[in-house]
């Protein structure tokens, strides 16, 4: 029987090599020799210890590369987008891979699928209903799913097998956390909820703790919960996961409370059987999160988040530095007008992008720098030389070799 389904490549990474040298940056790399820390004529940018690919963004993306050296004649297609970047699924796209949009229904449109093609699942993963729709196809499937997401599967699974309802902190229109939810599905009676933020996570400790209108969260929640979820019968028994670009420390904070709701609605002890937390956040969202605030703690006028729009773990980082500092989320060095000495931004917690004028402080300043987990190096070095052209320098002036 012909093999069709792939998680661990094709053992062409040698042969993808000079593409991916795309995604490097000489810059970058003179940077890090540097301790992380550039500066001249005043201006000093202090890039994070931690940011840009991380170990399942760059899988994924080897994944994609390798899935066309090996199926050079396939028809091939990417299930959304392979990770929240923009400049790495255009790059795919010229490459003859085709990202497969949504339906009106909002599920992913396999019409033009056949047997005869190839599939990439993203790093996020796809939802149970989807993974089975293609392999009932019998088209060769590459699955690139993120090795921490599967982890947060097996958590949500094992609350649903043994009669617990997945508190999932995360975005519900995410492709990470629809995936997610749609695996407690698996079992008869499996239940789920989505919370956003610690908001929310109140609104549900509060029912837990002493009851009200179900019908008002049933509304509110109308969109983050399993089919025919009860608000009554289905809080009872409580397993907390989250969405694995969260803020950590807001996913352990929600546990928490959630913890101590169970505790005052049924007794410590009573609790303890109602209740399960695993932390499933990854270590390298943690690593950039950590690195951001010792970056901040190091001193920065003002920090530059490199990273898509759409992407939850850049979005973290940017808010994180903004409780700090004025905070700048751009998604390359396109978005830096050097000699308007403009910037073009999304600001934190709100969509759109504005521009702001003269971002860049005048006199001696440190920019911080980062970027999130879907971000390559060479758009990191790309914003890094552009900060320095506002001040009207060559950032080889910096690296000493101007």
């Amino acid at each position: 029987m012909t093999e069709t389904y792939f998680r661990k490549g094709f053992g062409l990474k040698d042969a993808i090599q000079g593409e991916m040298g795309e995604y490097a940056s000489a810059l970058v790399d003179a940077v890090r020799l540097r301790d992380n820390v550039i500066g001249a004529a005043g201006l000093t940018v202090r890039l994070a210890k931690e940011f840009g690919f991380c170990y399942g963004v760059d899988r994924a993306v080897e994944y994609a590369y390798e899935t066309r050296k090996k199926f050079p004649s396939h028809r091939i297609y990417l299930v959304g987008e392979i990770i929240h970047n923009p400049h790495v699924n255009a790059k795919l796209a010229s490459l003859g891979i085709a990202i497969l949009g949504r339906a009106a229904d909002g599920s992913f449109d396999f019409a033009g699928v056949t047997a005869a093609d190839a599939v990439i699942l993203p790093a996020f993963g796809v939802t149970k209903d989807d993974f089975e729709r293609l392999r009932s196809l019998g088209c060769v499937l590459v699955d690139t799913t993120c090795g921490s997401v599967l982890n947060v599967w097996k958590r949500v699974e094992s609350y649903a097998r043994d009669g617990f309802t997945a508190l999932i902190h995360g975005k519900y229109i995410h492709e990470e956390t629809k995936a997610t939810a749609s695996q407690v599905m698996k079992y008869p009676g499996g239940r789920y909820l989505v919370v956003r933020d610690m908001a929310e996570a109140r609104l549900v400790c509060d029912f837990i703790e002493h009851g009200g209108e179900g019908p008002a969260l049933r509304e509110r929640f109308a969109k983050a919960t399993s089919p025919q979820f009860d608000f009554d019968r289905d809080l009872v028994r409580i397993g907390v996961a989250n969405q694995t670009t969260m803020l950590s420390s807001e996913s352990l904070a929600i546990a928490n409370e959630v913890r101590l709701a169970m505790g005052r609605r049924y007794g410590e002890a009573a609790a303890a059987n109602r209740f399960r937390s695993f932390d499933t956040i990854c270590s390298a969202t943690q690593d950039r999160q950590d690195a951001v605030l010792r970056m901040l703690e190091d001193g920065v006028g003002v920090v530059v988040v490199i990273g898509g729009y759409n992407s939850s773990n850049t979005n973290h980082l940017a808010a994180l530095c903004a409780q700090r500092v004025p905070t700048y989320h751009v998604e390359d060095s396109a978005c830096l007008d050097a000699a308007a000495r403009t910037i073009r931004h999304k600001r934190v917690g709100e969509q759109g992008e504005a521009t702001s004028t003269d971002w860049l402080p005048g006199g001696t300043v440190t920019v911080g720098v980062t970027a999130g987990a879907s971000t390559p190096n060479n758009k990191v070095g790309e914003v890094i030389a552009r900060i320095f052209a506002t001040r009207g320098m060559d950032v080889a002036a910096a690296l000493g070799t101007a």
